[in-house]
């Protein structure tokens, strides 16, 4: 029975929500359903349009901007007022955790939720915003996990398995790469990222050991130490098909791991929902124990497929980690321009689109006697693969793209927005990475590649530096364009000299970035 909000109810900025147009309603939950819902909360400090010069202390942000006692108390009586128990609450991450009966739930957040099905997949809907009490509306940013369909996406490709001596499978890569032959071609600078935590977001699949040191024993390297982080009921849950999940988390740590194998690597398994994510971020992010200084986020989905409540915890929630000397690389996508809309229209990835993660792109690349010879963007034809980019509908254009050269957008009204991606690397599965997956070497691209492999490079320049580098973007656009790429295109974008919306400022250049302030 559909549920309206009451008078002393508001709606939460930003929180109303479409059903696909392909789903069909097949039902309702049952009433008396456990579910959990979080709540994120706003700052309660003003947050300084600078970055401090060296990372804070997590102490000193959490006094500053975590949530206040008297905040997390209010969420604590409105929960108690309407017979829901609070499972989880964290000051640093602004968040409260509720759980409670379907039929709870909508009554205290004036929803109707129904079952749906969209191809092939069913979940737990809703439609229009979210509400609050009207004496909580000051203080919640957003609500997460009424809705439980499916967020994001892995940004991989399946090129296909490593061949047999004399055989020849259909979809095998062209030429492919371990991680080490490309940080040599990059000219990734000396180390092994010691000391440094890698965080790695995944919100599906699993790993097996087994793979784990069979493919760094071949790369002739100690296998890094991996431990499983569990975010709202996520788990390591390897299914044994290369193509699923798995083919992600395995690209992840091999890649990230076989270019930092000193560094420690976290993997924080989450359910691929808004609150998932969300709640794997915020845990990596404040994760006081393990301390990551790079987190690596393979998964989104275009800009359309979010609210823009979810966009902007997630957006302040990265804002957090550049003031904690935090970096987040995020995959920019795997469809072009398009990304996957199909609407006609250009759309960028989130949340490679935020203004404060540093979104990945991806190139095809070809080596000769170890050193690149050709680099172009990664576009293999629709359906088959190209990098994503483009100019942001959400965000704006972020003082560091100034002057960078952001064209408007390729869509009517031709929007001035953020750019996407910053950087990028090799991506065609066609020149791809090898890897091991669920007992198999395969050879997988994506710009899901992209991330680990940035992220390995920034865990050895931190090993070599007195504080993590923290926030990429600012640095990357005050030196200038990388390895540039000119050639190729997305789709509604080209490449040309400087900043394009394909490969942002370029590869790697690892002899640069060594140089970049210390």
């Amino acid at each position: 029975m559909p549920r309206k909000a009451t008078s002393a109810q508001v709606a939460v900025k930003g929180s109303a929500r479409l059903l696909p147009a392909t789903a069909k309603a097949v039902g309702d939950p049952h009433p008396d359903q456990d579910i959990d819902v979080t709540v994120r909360l706003k700052s309660s400090g003003v947050q300084p349009h600078a970055l401090p010069a060296v990372p804070m202390r997590r102490s000193a942000f959490n006094r500053e901007f975590g949530s206040s006692p008297e905040e997390l108390a209010r969420v604590e009586q409105f929960a108690q007022a309407h017979g829901l128990s609070v499972v989880e609450s964290s000051a640093p991450r602004r968040t409260v955790i509720l759980r409670g009966r379907v039929s709870q739930m909508q009554e205290a957040f004036g929803v109707s939720l129904g079952l749906y099905e969209d191809r092939g997949v069913t979940f737990r809907g809703r439609s229009g915003p979210v509400h609050v009490p009207q004496d909580l509306a000051d203080i919640v940013e957003g609500v997460f996990g009424l809705d439980d369909r499916p967020q994001a996406h892995p940004q991989f490709r399946l090129a296909g398995p490593l061949p047999a001596p004399g055989v020849v499978h259909p979809h095998a890569a062209g030429s492919s790469f371990t991680p080490l032959e490309l940080a040599q071609a990059y000219q990734f600078p000396a180390g092994d990222g010691a000391g440094q935590t890698i965080a790695i977001i995944e919100l599906g699949g699993g790993y097996r050991k087994a793979d784990i040191t069979a493919y760094f024993a071949e790369l002739g390297l100690k296998a890094p130490k991996v431990t499983a982080v569990r975010v709202n009921g996520g788990k390591n849950a390897p299914t044994g098909d290369p193509n699923s999940a798995d083919g992600e988390v395995m690209l992840d740590i091999e890649v990230a791991g076989a270019v930092a194998p000193g560094a420690k690597i976290a993997v924080y398994f989450a359910p691929n929902t808004d609150a998932g994510f969300l709640n794997a971020v915020t845990t990596a992010v404040h994760d006081a124990r393990r301390k990551p200084s790079v987190v690596s986020i393979s998964w989104g989905a275009a800009e359309p497929g979010w609210t823009q409540q979810a966009m902007q915890a997630m957006d302040s929630a990265f804002r957090e980690a550049a003031m904690l000397g935090v970096t987040v690389l995020c995959a920019a996508g795997d469809d072009g321009s398009d990304d996957r809309v199909g609407d006609h229209l250009a759309h960028t990835d989130f949340p490679a689109s935020s203004p404060w993660a540093t979104g990945c792109g991806g190139t095809r690349l070809e080596l000769n006697g170890g050193a690149i010879s050709s680099e172009t963007v990664w576009n293999n034809g629709m359906g088959h693969g190209a990098t994503g980019g483009g100019v942001s509908d959400t965000f704006a254009l972020p003082d560091y793209q100034q002057g960078a050269g952001v064209p408007p957008s390729a869509n009517p009204g031709g929007r001035v927005g953020r750019g996407v991606p910053d950087i990028a690397a090799v991506a065609d599965p066609q020149t791809g990475y090898r890897v091991r997956v669920d007992g198999q070497d395969m050879v997988i691209g994506g710009t899901s590649a992209v991330s680990p492999l940035w992220s390995g490079l920034v865990a050895r320049l931190n090993a070599q530096r007195a504080h993590p580098i923290g926030f990429l973007n600012p640095l990357l656009y005050a030196a200038g364009p990388l390895r540039d790429i000119t050639s190729g295109n997305n789709g509604a974008y080209q490449a040309h000299s400087g900043w394009d919306a394909c490969t942002g400022l370029g590869s790697p250049d690892g002899t640069r970035l060594a140089t970049l302030a210390p």
